[in-house]
């Protein structure tokens, strides 16, 4: 207790509770139905109570919520398991999450590790979240794309953080999706479910056709003939195995779904397909004594996906014969914690959490055409030796993954708490060690896939003469004099590596008077990521320190004004895949060949390979990746320094009257460092030759194709010398050729005003306006579905970063979020969730300048920032359409049944809103046009209507 009065538990297990005054034994006052939320205070006032603070005890024996949190200086949303319940939502963490402010759908191009979808914060790129379960770090351990997540029954709450959280937590300059599981109570409570979503009830998806050249307006993907179905069985049980002192809750959860998708023209086939998740929860949780808390949690999540294959025929709209299997899949993992809590005085408390996820990534293969290879762009075959018509390739597989890969995360954390007068000081440590085991792709026999392209037919495909990645122009080979050539395209790269973070905080929670509280904290990340090898190639173990100051001024000390704000900086580490392709043996060739035929399944004949700087027909691969091993002293930088964002806050919360409260906040982030890949090695030796060393003392040839560095800053680069050891060669922002160095800025005003439930009904309205702009997105590439973290094409040689200045793929300058329940009658309960956006940024990304040349590194397809001879920059090219989704819900608890038994039906995207989410941006070239440029890449979900019934007892 303090000098004013204030008594404070910390660390309590989220519950209701009844708080109890007790003076000489006797009971004074009571507060019963006492809610907590999982990172929020909760006030329970005895102010009309005479001298409450002489009060003997405070007692919590097991919902009242005051309106204002004044203890919360941060930006958080909490939805609770009784919100779930009603809401109409798609049952999965990232449905939850876009209820918050500045949470974005991410793009369709990029999938989380059971192939759901993943979502953008505040303009940060989909790799910048952590997700946590019960305090255990569950983000994706290969890339960060998403998190696993319990089983929606489970859910007790979800916590979404979007900005100024603490400095306990960190790997993450994005948001936060925090779950905290169910727990048993002293009452045993049992309860199923059924869910069934029918195919006859689900809208059909627009199908997509070209928007330009000769086959505008023809069909490219037939996808109004797809079809899908889900069934869910779910049922869970908790209750005291020893009243008081043991309690238990478990839950499982069976999801299937079912239908087909219909491939695009490029190679027609209709998939059959089967997806199965299972999932189970299970938690103990063992009052040992009055003082100490061992909480035990198991969880599981699982996707199966199976799928026949059948022949497609465009012109008649009909399914053929089965051809074979797809790539069976089985992805997931295990989770297992333990958590033990100790109240060692009433002022200390100590907590300690292990915990261990154990991941499968299995694939079963079914390569029923080993001799044939796969076709990429079979739009760009030369029409004069295809009839005029694209000839497909039965081939489906490309790249696939080792079957055998697996992943380890394993996570500690000790954390103590102490109360000393108006200070409560926290200090803690939080390592996570993550082991990517048989990590690993290759091609499918046999071993390569086709390419086919069109340029200048008296260009040459990349570079110029002389250049180690030159590729002659084809006009003067056999079947090249319009411009027509194929690429047979190679990949392969795997290894096992390991990553460490550690890390350590202090923290000082300060009640500077009764209506001032202010948060200080500071932390220290350390990171280190080993190679195939065993060898560290990054050793990020300086000090990073990250500061993190907040604020909360109760204006009327009633919690009824708030005035809070929030200054912190998060770093953010490299995932265990990034060393598959920058410290491994990576393999990414392809080899340049005219061609004068193409047969049925539509591979390229009458092949003449193309000179090129390494020789005729030989293998060119802009990255310099063929199949070396990376020296891992050349893999980085010297002083490389991990990424990390500054973010600053600055809001307030206000009453209005006794049922409503509304607020402001704004919100400016500021990306000031970033890793990447830079691949010009020509640029390293021109800065070379201008430092006086002389070439024939190492081989300008072996230079790393892929060092990782911070853009933006000098960096400092090693090149193995042919004598021995190296040499240390300064590369700053002008010997790279960038125009400039790196920019990503966010900033939003959010605007809301919200009814908490008063027995009737609950609801709240956001608003926000918001702008994400700069040179770079973060660690990968939405505009193009790039998923290599941190090693996208930006940055890769100066040219693609020219014009690069401009709104980013993450901005929605408008947002619109609303929903609420309401409870009609003691039987009947309305939900219901609105969504207004503004569309995302286009972006035309074509070949250089205004004569649309390919310098540089000359990737091929053209990823320059310009579109028909002119400046392109993002967001030049206009936006996607406006997306409105309302979705609504109605749920019955007959009294008859004493409200045990619901029926319930939901309807998402009610008035079947479809609009096109996003596009291709290769533009091509003026003679080269590319015939996919702005075709849809991904749509908004159409509406679908789900029935369900559940049982609670």
């Amino acid at each position: 207790m303090d000098s004013q009065g204030r008594y404070a538990l910390n660390a309590l297990p989220l519950g209701t509770y009844t708080v109890t005054l007790l003076r000489d034994g006797r009971t004074i006052d009571e507060r019963s139905n006492v809610s907590l939320r999982v990172g929020a205070g909760t006030e329970v006032s005895f102010a009309a109570v005479t001298n409450a603070k002489e009060l003997s005890a405070v007692t919590v024996s097991a919902s009242a919520l005051p309106a204002i949190d004044v203890t919360g200086v941060d930006s958080r949303t909490v939805i609770t398991s009784e919100q779930l319940a009603h809401l109409p939502l798609a049952r999965n963490a990232e449905a939850i999450a876009l209820l918050a402010p500045g949470v974005i759908q991410g793009s369709g191009y990029f999938t989380g590790p059971t192939g759901g979808s993943v979502v953008s914060f505040g303009g940060s790129a989909v790799t910048e979240n952590a997700y946590y379960i019960n305090g255990f770090n569950t983000t994706d351990p290969l890339s960060d794309f998403g998190g696993f997540t319990l089983p929606y029954g489970a859910i007790d709450q979800q916590e979404i953080l979007s900005g100024g959280y603490g400095a306990a937590y960190g790997r993450s300059d994005g948001g936060v999706i925090s779950q905290v599981g169910k727990r048993g109570t002293n009452e045993w409570h049992f309860g199923a479910q059924v869910l069934w979503t029918p195919a006859f009830a689900r809208g059909d998806q627009r199908d997509i056709v070209f928007m330009r050249g000769a086959d505008r307006g023809k069909l490219y993907n037939d996808n109004a003939h797809e079809r899908s179905w889900t069934t869910v069985v779910s049922a869970y049980a908790g209750g005291p195995l020893i009243r008081d002192k043991l309690y238990l809750f478990a839950a499982v959860e069976a999801e299937r779904r079912q239908g087909n998708t219909i491939s695009s023209t490029d190679s027609p086939q209709n998939t059959r397909y089967r997806n199965d998740y299972p999932k189970w929860y299970a938690k103990l949780d063992w009052n040992i004594t009055d003082s100490n808390i061992l909480e035990v949690t198991g969880a599981s999540t699982k996707r199966s996906y199976s799928a026949d294959l059948y022949d497609y025929d465009y012109a008649t709209g009909k399914t053929g014969a089965r051809t074979g299997a797809a790539t069976s899949t089985k992805t997931g993992a295990d989770l297992y914690i333990g958590k033990f809590t100790s109240y060692l005085t009433d002022a200390l408390t100590f907590s300690a959490m292990y915990g261990r996820m154990d991941g499968t990534y299995y694939s079963q293969i079914d390569n029923r055409y080993p001799s044939i290879g796969r076709l990429y762009s079979a739009k760009k075959q030369n029409p004069a030796l295809n009839g005029g018509h694209t000839i497909a390739s039965p081939q489906t597989l490309g790249k696939v993954d080792d079957p055998t890969h697996t992943s380890r995360n394993t996570n500690l954390r000790l954390d103590l708490s102490y109360r000393l007068g108006a200070h409560t000081l926290s200090a803690g440590i939080d390592n996570q060690t993550i082991d990517d085991i048989n990590d690993g792709t290759k091609m499918v026999d046999p071993g390569y896939a086709w390419e086919y392209n069109k340029g200048n037919p008296n260009t040459p495909i990349a570079a110029a003469p002389g250049a180690d990645n030159y590729v002659a122009a084809p006009g003067s080979y056999p079947g090249g004099a319009t411009g027509y050539y194929v690429a047979k395209y190679r990949r392969y790269g795997g290894g096992s590596v390991r990553v460490v973070q550690r890390a350590q905080y202090v923290e000082d929670s300060w009640q500077v008077s009764d209506r001032w509280l202010v948060k200080l904290g500071l932390r220290n990340d350390q990171f280190t990521n080993y190679n195939p090898g065993g060898e560290p190639y990054l050793r990020l173990t300086s000090p990073q320190w990250a500061p993190r100051v907040g604020f909360s001024w109760d204006v009327d000390g009633d919690s009824s004004f708030k005035v809070y704000g929030n200054a912190g900086r998060y770093y953010l580490a490299l995932p265990a895949t990034v060393a598959m392709r920058q410290a491994g043996a990576p393999l990414y060739t392809r080899q340049f060949f005219t061609y004068t035929g193409i047969d049925a399944n539509g591979q390229p004949t009458g092949l003449t390979p193309i000179d090129t700087g390494r020789g005729l027909g030989a293998p060119i691969s802009v990255n310099r990746e063929y199949g070396q091993p990376h020296d891992p002293k050349m893999v980085g930088a010297v002083n490389l320094k991990s990424e990390y964002q500054d973010e600053y806050i600055l809001g307030f919360d206000h009453k209005l009257g006794d049922a409503w409260v509304y607020g402001a906040k704004a919100t400016y982030r500021n990306l000031r460092n970033a890793i990447d890949d830079f691949s010009d090695s020509g640029a390293i030796a021109a800065k070379m030759d201008r430092m006086g060393i002389d070439r024939s003392t190492y081989d300008a040839d072996a230079i790393s194709g892929a060092y990782l560095f911070n853009p933006g800053r000098t960096n400092i680069l090693k090149v193995a010398k042919l004598a021995g050891g190296y040499y240390e060669v300064p590369m700053s922002t002008a010997d790279f050729g960038f125009p400039s160095g790196l920019k990503r800025h966010y900033y939003g005003l959010n605007l809301y005003l919200e009814h908490p439930f008063d027995g009737t009904w609950y609801g709240k309205v956001d608003y926000l306006f918001s702008r994400s702009y700069g040179n770079t997105e973060g660690q990968v590439r939405s505009d193009i579905g790039q998923t290599d973290v941190s090693a996208t094409v930006d940055w890769d040689y100066w040219q693609v970063m020219e014009y690069a200045n401009g709104e980013l793929s993450n901005s929605r300058r408008h947002q619109l979020k609303a929903y609420g329940s309401y409870q009609l009658t003691p039987e009947w309960m309305l939900s219901g969730n609105l969504l207004v956006m503004s569309g995302a940024p286009r972006s035309c990304l074509g070949y250089y300048g205004p004569q649309e040349t390919n310098p540089g590194l000359a990737y091929s397809g053209g990823y320059y920032h310009w579109c028909a001879g002119k400046v392109s920059r993002p967001g030049d090219a206009g936006h996607n359409p406006w997306q409105y989704t309302l979705s609504v819900s109605a749920e019955y608890r007959p009294a008859w049944a004493g409200k045990k038994l619901a029926f319930n039906v939901m309807v998402y995207n009610l008035l079947n809103n479809r609009v096109v989410t996003q596009t291709s941006p290769f533009y091509g070239s003026t003679g080269g046009e590319n015939p996919y440029y702005m075709t849809a890449v991904d749509q908004s979900q159409p509406r679908y209507v789900r029935f369900g019934v559940s049982y609670d007892f």
